[in-house]
């Protein structure tokens, strides 16, 4: 029986981790997602607590949805926890329905909040600027609020 030379395995590993990244990326997707309209709609109702989290210079070139919570993702995952904990009142059942500018930060901010306990965290895919999942909150001429002081 012939081994494969150890430059011969390492090539194959390398293709198979590289093959097996869309699997485990379609497998990592937190969930559930809204459309930039449904969120709107369910945080309007009150069904849902609406946070942005953008940059203060996104929230000032933009403006944010009415009412929607503000955290500046990028100031890292203890920053994150805490103020959205101060958002919701400590209620880790509270119903969140997140929005960055394209959806990236959201799932990961979505997928954090999860494994802190949060039990119902929504992700607005398509984000403020659109994405693949939608053309987004502001092309959809969703309300939006000054945030001069962000």
């Amino acid at each position: 029986m012939k081994f494969p030379r150890e430059s011969d395995m390492k090539k194959l590993l390398t293709i198979a981790a590289m093959l097996a990244l869309p699997l485990a990326a379609g497998d990592s997707h937190a969930g559930p997602d809204l459309s930039a309209p449904d969120a709107f709609a369910a945080a309007t109702a009150g069904k849902v607590r609406l946070i942005d989290i953008r940059t203060p210079q996104e929230w000032r070139q933009t403006g944010v949805a009415p009412g929607a919570g503000r955290v500046d993702f990028h100031r890292g995952p203890e920053v994150l926890l805490s103020s959205v904990l101060q958002i919701v009142g400590g209620d880790r059942n509270a119903p969140i329905a997140l929005i960055c500018r394209t959806g990236n930060r959201t799932s990961h901010a979505q997928k954090f909040l999860q494994a802190q306990g949060f039990t119902r965290v929504y992700n607005v895919s398509e984000g403020m600027a659109g994405s693949a999942a939608g053309p987004g909150w502001l092309k959809r001429e969703l309300p939006l609020e000054s945030c001069a002081q962000c």
